[in-house]
């Protein structure tokens, strides 16, 4: 049978099921939902009919009311409007959940773009080692970024996701009740987001979708590329802001960035715990069956509690499934050896970060936290900076930051936003202390303008938390036209700066 094309499969296994499901949502017996549900396209195309006759949204609303409800009062009118934005909502959250039911039936999962496709394209031309080479250097890096109204809240999430499950295989009993439940769940948060409160709920992705996505991605290019070999290279990186990224947000503090990579730690701990689950009832053999419960035991105590001094290291973690590896490979027939790789490829990917928290300030913020360093450092008498420097011309002080001592400084202020910049920095040297490097080695500067800029920025990194080797990659973001114009000029200077290549060395010689 030949594939259709995908518009047909498109509205065969979307469009459809979408009308379907639609009016079991409309039938429910809710009168809210009911009458709602009535209205709704008699509004709809009341909008089409005004727009196309080029009449203003108020007189297409008032059209409305006047010819299908004219007996309601303005506050009865706005609460219809109002529930009508709510049963939108839940259209969205159903359609939504239909076309991830509908993913693979929809699109060619082994067409042009795919890795599969990648991967017989180069066996097919004799390139399948260039192809390993080029995966050995190459990397994606999705970065999470946030919105507090980007978000649904959690109860809703779980049931989008059950609605997925339930759609994929018609579970029409199932498909109502969530249907049901989802008309009475509230949309609407009481409170605002805080900035913590957005990181879990993108947590929620990384821990229900991309930790398995992401996985798969990696055992499939190892098992059909690599012919199960160890791949020298991570290939995805997750790079994540909420938490982070406190450029016009000042409700991210230090602590709340802390709290965000502990919880990211927890996560990923968390998943790691379901996947040696899952694996002890599998390996009940002679000789592993104690290794996979010590390992079930210490992960467990990891994300109950992260200070927990039984928390199994990262090392550790991997020394111990590589022996169990070995030992089923050589005593047991390699059952259930894809297993135990897939997870250890999931601890490649993930580490104990599982996704790396970019910081991200404001040049013109540094600038000012900069000029209060300066004052206080030499009121302090220390001889790091010249009395003059904020008279000299930005090469002269790009000098100066060039040639920073080898020693970490404090230095007395009542400046909050100096000392909450201080606290960021050295929030970083406790994230990678705690959670590995990758956890947290970004910093970005927006709105980056000149040299001085990004070396404000390496100074800081220097003076109070890395005084010997940053382990810290600076990113200058350029925004503006001008800045675009002047980008390379200020990268060119950077690079021929002695004090910025020696760190660009320490980082692999990679500038973001």
């Amino acid at each position: 049978m030949s594939l259709q094309p995908k518009l047909i499969r498109f509205k065969q296994s979307v469009q459809s099921k979408y009308q379907l499901y639609d009016s079991i949502f409309t039938t429910l017996p809710f009168d809210t939902i009911t009458k709602t549900g009535t209205l709704l396209p008699l509004f709809h195309e009341t909008c089409k009919k005004g727009y196309a006759d080029g009449d203003d949204p108020t007189t297409i609303v008032n059209t409305f009311f006047k010819k299908y409800q004219a007996r309601r009062n303005k506050t009865s009118q706005l609460n219809l409007l109002f529930r009508f934005i709510q049963y939108i909502e839940r259209q969205v959250v159903l359609f939504d959940a239909i076309e991830d039911a509908a993913f693979t039936t929809v699109n060619n999962m082994a067409g042009v773009g795919t890795v599969r496709n990648l991967k017989e394209n180069a066996a097919n031309t004799n390139k399948k080692e260039e192809l390993k080479k080029y995966l050995e250097a190459f990397k994606v890096r999705i970065v999470l970024t946030a919105h507090p109204t980007q978000f649904y809240p959690g109860a809703v999430l779980g049931i989008i996701t059950d609605l997925t499950e339930a759609i994929k295989v018609n579970d029409l009993p199932t498909i109502t009740n969530l249907l049901a439940q989802l008309g009475k769940t509230p949309f609407l948060k009481r409170s605002k987001p805080t900035p913590y409160n957005e990181a879990v709920s993108l947590i929620w992705y990384l821990e229900n979708v991309f930790y398995y996505s992401f996985g798969e991605i990696f055992d499939y290019i190892q098992q059909n590329i690599f012919e199960d070999a160890p791949i020298n290279n991570d290939i995805i990186n997750v790079g994540f802001w909420p938490g982070g990224d406190r450029d016009g947000n000042p409700f991210v503090t230090a602590d709340t960035t802390v709290k965000v990579a502990n919880r990211l730690k927890e996560t990923v701990l968390k998943n790691y715990y379901r996947d040696i689950r899952k694996l002890k009832r599998k390996l009940t053999f002679r000789g592993v069956e104690d290794k996979v419960a010590y390992l079930e035991e210490h992960l467990y105590a990891g994300f109950i509690n992260p200070d927990n001094s039984q928390t199994i290291s990262l090392p550790e973690l991997k020394s111990k499934l590589l022996e169990i590896k070995e030992i089923i490979r050589n005593e047991h027939q390699s059952l259930y050896l894809n297993d135990i790789n897939s997870l250890l490829n999931k601890i490649q990917l993930f580490g104990y970060h599982f996704a790396s928290l970019d910081i991200r300030q404001d040049s013109r913020f540094h600038n000012n936290v900069f000029n209060e360093i300066v004052k206080k450092t030499i009121e302090k008498g220390l001889s790091i900076f010249a009395h003059n420097y904020s008279d000299l011309d930005e090469a002269n002080q790009v000098k100066i930051l060039s040639n920073l001592p080898d020693e970490e400084i404090s230095i007395d202020t009542d400046d909050n936003d100096t000392l909450k910049t201080i606290a960021t920095i050295k929030a970083i040297k406790t994230i990678q202390k705690n959670n590995g490097e990758k956890a947290c080695n970004r910093y970005i500067i927006s709105n980056n303008q000149t040299v001085l800029n990004v070396m404000q920025v390496y100074a800081m990194l220097k003076l109070f938390a890395f005084p010997k080797q940053i382990p810290v990659d600076i990113v200058p973001l350029f925004e503006t036209i001008t800045d675009l114009q002047n980008a390379l000029k200020v990268m060119e200077a950077l690079y021929t700066n002695k004090a910025y290549a020696k760190h660009l060395q320490q980082r692999n010689n990679t500038q973001t």
